[in-house]
Order: structure tokens, then C-alpha cells, then sequence
């Protein structure tokens, strides 16, 4: 039998190093990571320990083993209020109305600007564009106030125009609150949800681009057969996570824009936890709308993520 050295011994396979060589071999990312795995523990997971408070009739002076449980009596509650499916009314139409207009703008000021060739107007372009986004929603909210007043600009340049005869109440109307708010959160957050995009549309050879004008492409058919194709995974990806925030749409444009008389149009689920929930000490009802609500996100994103799999075999896990 031949003496084999410790040289010419086969290497060992990487599968058989083990769970343990890549944490060693990994143990720097690992470690940055601590931080943001921590941050993630104590302030997403560690307070759906508080979903219980769905589940009793809770009160704040009770220890937990004293509260009193109910079941499922608030949920049944929620679903039995007329004024719970006003607010799912306003909620989707809202939400849907951002997802169509507020998801489609974006990218197409992304390949306008991409199509800029001057670098100082497009960086100006690009610079103007975001700053909205740094804006308090309550400052918006004032701007907007003001602009839509029967004393506003809109309201002068209509006047102006001899497009109508007296002053609009925009803010006094329901039927304009759901565009209202469309369009201002549009305006606040075009520009910066177009980073993304631009940053995407950087990534595409210019080969792509050069071989196109040789062929005789016009810059609408290269945006739409080169950039649009470019960036799918990221049109996806971000049209994913989009759906699954479909009704956790928050409340501070709709609470700083809404006023008494537009409140059938104003309320969404949010902020109906906020004042049929904490507003009115009804913590255990606020908490079962609050479950409600992170337990259709989960499902909303689930079926927008198996869709898209199945029809373009993009996904986000």
C-alpha cells in the first residue's frame, strides 16, 4: 500500500466544511449585521407580542394574566360597524388610485429625464424634482389648502381663463378629496421614487442604445424596447411591495387635507383606529383593526408575489 502525504491528500469538499467554516468565513457581514437584525427584533417583532390586546378587553391598569378575554368579539364588532366599510371604501380607492397614478408617473418622469442630455438640466431637473419629498406632509397640506381656496392660484388662473364664473370650494367638495390627495402625493414623491428607476436605467449598456440608432430607433421605440425592458426587474419588484401596502396607505395626508365636510371621503383604516381605537380608549378594538389590516398586507403580498412568478418568473423570495 502506498504512502499517501499530506500533500496529495484529495481537498475536502465545501459542502462538508460545515455550517460553522462559513459563519468563520463570514463573520465581519455577520457582524455588521447584528445592529439591523437587533433594530428589526425589538421594533417589528417583538411588539406583535401587543396583538394579544386583540383578544382581551383590555385595560391599561390590568396586569396581562388579569385582563379579561374575549375571543374574537372585537373583530366581530369591526365587521358588524357600517362605518368600517366606508373607510374600506375610501381606503382602496385611494389606495388603487395611488397605485395606478403614483407607481406609472414615476417611471415615465424617469425616462423622460434619462432621455436629457444636457447633465446641468438634468441634474437641476432631478434636484427639483425630490426636494418635495424632504417636506413635512403638514407643510403640503398648508400649500395645498392654500392653493385650492376659493382665494387660491387654481381658482385665479380658472377665473383668469373665464373657465368659471365664480370661485370652486375644492376642499369643501367630497367628490374631489380622493384626487385631491392623489395628486398631491404624486407631486411630493414623484421625483424621489424616480431614483430608483434612473438609478436602474444606469445599469443598461449603452451598446443597446447605440445599436438602436443604428437600426433607425427613434428614442420613444428605444424607451420602450431597450429602457422599459431594462428595468422590469425593478418595475416588479417595487410593484410587489407596492400591492402588498395597498390599504396600509397611513392617515397623515388624509387627516391634515380632510375637514368635517369631506370626512365621508376623508376617513381611511388608519385613521379610524386612530379615532375609533386610541382616540375613544378602545385599545383592544384599535389593535384588532391594526391586525386586520398587517394581516391583509401579508396576503395581498403573497398573491401579488406568486402572480408574477407565475407569469414572469420575477419575485421577491
Amino acid at each position: 500500500m502506498e504512502n499517501v502525504t499530506p500533500d496529495e491528500k484529495a481537498p475536502v469538499p465545501a459542502k462538508s466544511r460545515g455550517l460553522w467554516h462559513k459563519i468563520v468565513q463570514q463573520r465581519y457581514l455577520l457582524l455588521m449585521s447584528m445592529p439591523f437584525v437587533a433594530w428589526a427584533f425589538v421594533f417589528s417583532y417583538l411588539p406583535l407580542w401587543g396583538w394579544t390586546m386583540a383578544f382581551q378587553n383590555y385595560r391599561p391598569a390590568r396586569g396581562f394574566f388579569e385582563q379579561e378575554w374575549v375571543g374574537f368579539e372585537h373583530f366581530k364588532s369591526l365587521f358588524e360597524d357600517p362605518t368600517f366599510y366606508l373607510v374600506m371604501r375610501n381606503t382602496l380607492a385611494m389606495s388603487f388610485m395611488g397605485l395606478i397614478a403614483g407607481f406609472t408617473v414615476p417611471i415615465l418622469f424617469a425616462i423622460i429625464v434619462n432621455e436629457v442630455r444636457h447633465m446641468a438640466l438634468k441634474r437641476f431637473v432631478q434636484t427639483v424634482s425630490y426636494l418635495p419629498h424632504f417636506v413635512s406632509w403638514v407643510v403640503v397640506a398648508g400649500i395645498v389648502t392654500k392653493m385650492l381656496s376659493s382665494e387660491g392660484a387654481v381658482n385665479d388662473l380658472l377665473l383668469s381663463l373665464n373657465l368659471i364664473d365664480q370661485p370652486i370650494q375644492f376642499m369643501a367638495q367630497g367628490s374631489w378629496f380622493w384626487y385631491i390627495v392623489t395628486a398631491s402625493d404624486i407631486w411630493k414623491e414623484m421625483g424621489w421614487n424616480a431614483i430608483i428607476y434612473l438609478a436602474a436605467m444606469a445599469g443598461i449598456g449603452p451598446e443597446l442604445y447605440e445599436a438602436a440608432r443604428v437600426d433607425g430607433a427613434s428614442r420613444v421605440r428605444q424607451a420602450w424596447h431597450i429602457t422599459l425592458p431594462g428595468i422590469r426587474t425593478t418595475i416588479i419588484i417595487l410593484l410587489i411591495m407596492s400591492i402588498g401596502h395597498l390599504i396600509s396607505i397611513g392617515f397623515e395626508k388624509q387627516f391634515l387635507l380632510g375637514n368635517p365636510l369631506v370626512s365621508d371621503y376623508s376617513q381611511v383604516l388608519d385613521l379610524y383606529a386612530l379615532n375609533y381605537g386610541l382616540g375613544m380608549g378602545r385599545f383592544s378594538f384599535g389593535t384588532a383593526i391594526n391586525m386586520l389590516n398587517s394581516a391583509v398586507s401579508i396576503v395581498l403580498l403573497l398573491l401579488a408575489n406568486g402572480m408574477f412568478k407565475r407569469m414572469s418568473k420575477e419575485s421577491i423570495f
